[in-house]
C-alpha cells in the first residue's frame, strides 16, 4: 500500500466526514446564533434555552438529510471495501 493511496483514502474519509457533519454542524450554529441574539435582546438568561431548539432543529436535519448522508457514508465503505480487493492482489 503506497503513501498515495493512503493519502487518498484519508482525504476521502475527511471529505464525507465533513459533508455528513457539515449541515448539522451549520444549522445548530445557526440555530444557537439567533436565539443569543434573542436572549440578549430580552435579557433572557436561561441556559436550557438553547437546547431544546437546536435538539429539535438537529432532529428535523437527520429526517431530512439522512438517507442523502447515510448515501455517502455507503458509498465510501463501498469503495473502502473496493480498495481492499486491490490491496490483496
Amino acid at each position: 500500500m503506497s503513501e498515495i493511496m493512503i493519502m487518498t483514502i484519508v482525504k476521502k474519509a475527511l471529505v464525507a466526514g465533513i459533508m455528513v457533519a457539515g449541515p448539522i454542524l451549520m444549522i445548530s450554529l445557526i440555530v444557537g446564533l439567533i436565539i443569543s441574539i434573542f436572549q440578549a435582546t430580552t435579557q433572557i438568561q436561561e441556559q436550557t434555552l438553547t437546547f431544546v431548539p437546536k435538539l429539535i432543529t438537529i432532529i428535523l436535519v437527520m429526517v431530512v438529510l439522512g438517507p442523502w448522508m447515510l448515501n455517502k457514508l455507503v458509498l465510501l465503505t463501498n469503495e473502502l471495501f473496493g480498495m481492499i480487493s486491490n490491496v490483496v492482489k
